[in-house]
C-alpha cells in the first residue's frame, strides 16, 4: 500500500493522520508550521484523498500502512499525531510498534468503542446519485436536508472530484466505509501499555473524551498528559488552530 503523502521541512520525522472522511489537505497550514522544527509528513490513509482504495479497512491495517510508510522512508522513529480516526490508528501503532514512536499526540480521541454516530451522513452520501449532479453546488443542496450543518458538507464536499468522464466521484472508498463502519468505532487493545509519552488533547466542547477517561486512559498510556482547548469541539485543529499549535510546540520541543 504505497500511501499518498506530501512532506516539508528538517528535522526529526513528525507525521500527521487525518480523521473519517478527511485527507492530508485538511492538514497543511500545521504542517508548514511544524516546518520550521520537524520533517513533517502528512498522508492520506488507505480508502481516503490519493491513496488507494482497499478492501481491507482497520486499525490493523491502517497501523501496518504507517509502518511500512516509516520503513520506505528510511524513517526509525517518529513524533507521531493523530485526530479522530487518526488518533485510533496512532494508538494502534503505539500498541503494535511502540519502539518506532518518540513522542505521541492523540487528537480529540480515545480508545475506548464508540456508538455509531455517522449513520446519518452515511446513508445520506450513499442515497446521492452522483450521475445526477452537475456541480458541487447541487450536490450541496441535495444533501441539506440530512446534513443540516454548513461547515460539516463543506468538509465532505472537499473530497468530491471530477472523473475523467466530466462527472464526479468521492475521493474516499465510501462502500467500504459504509459496509465497515462499525470497525472504526471498535476499542483499541493497549497490552501491553505504551510506555512513551503520550498527550491527549481534546475539545472543550467535544464529547469523545469525558471526565472519566483519563483515569482508565493512564492504566494503558502511563506517561499520558491531558489538555483540553476549552473553546474547540472535535474539529480542534480546525477550530483552535492557534490553541493547537502552541500546545502541541510545548509538548513536542
Amino acid at each position: 500500500m504505497k500511501l499518498n503523502y506530501k512532506s516539508m521541512g528538517q528535522g526529526p520525522a513528525l507525521i500527521i493522520l487525518h480523521g473519517l472522511f478527511g485527507s492530508l489537505d485538511n492538514w497543511v497550514s500545521h504542517a508548514r508550521f511544524f516546518s520550521t522544527s520537524f520533517t513533517v509528513y502528512i498522508i492520506d490513509q488507505r480508502n481516503h484523498g490519493k491513496s488507494p482504495h482497499d478492501d481491507v479497512w482497520d486499525y490493523g491495517a491502517m497501523a501496518d500502512d504507517l509502518r511500512d510508510f516509516m520503513d520506505d522512508h528510511g524513517i526509525y522513529q517518529a513524533h507521531l499525531v493523530g485526530h479522530s480516526m487518526g488518533g485510533k490508528v496512532v494508538m494502534q501503532f503505539a500498541a503494535d510498534y511502540p519502539e518506532r514512536i518518540m513522542k505521541l499526540v492523540v487528537a480529540d480521541m480515545a480508545p475506548k468503542s464508540y456508538r455509531p454516530h455517522h449513520t446519518t451522513i452515511l446513508e445520506a452520501l450513499t442515497g446521492l446519485d452522483l450521475t445526477q449532479i452537475p456541480n458541487r453546488k447541487a450536490a450541496d443542496a441535495q444533501l441539506t436536508q440530512a446534513i443540516p450543518t454548513f461547515t460539516t458538507r463543506q468538509f465532505l464536499l472537499k473530497s468530491l472530484k471530477r472523473t475523467d468522464q466530466n462527472g464526479f466521484a468521492w475521493k474516499f472508498n465510501l462502500p467500504v466505509i459504509y459496509r465497515d463502519y462499525a470497525k472504526i468505532l471498535e476499542k483499541v487493545e493497549i497490552d501491553p501499555p505504551f510506555e512513551g509519552p503520550t498527550l491527549f488533547l481534546y475539545g472543550g466542547k467535544s464529547t469523545y473524551l469525558t471526565a472519566d477517561d483519563p483515569e482508565w486512559i493512564r492504566e494503558l498510556f502511563p506517561q499520558a498528559a491531558f489538555e483540553c482547548l476549552e473553546e474547540a469541539g472535535h474539529w480542534l485543529h480546525a477550530e483552535a488552530p492557534d490553541a493547537f499549535q502552541q500546545s502541541l510546540t510545548r509538548f513536542l520541543l
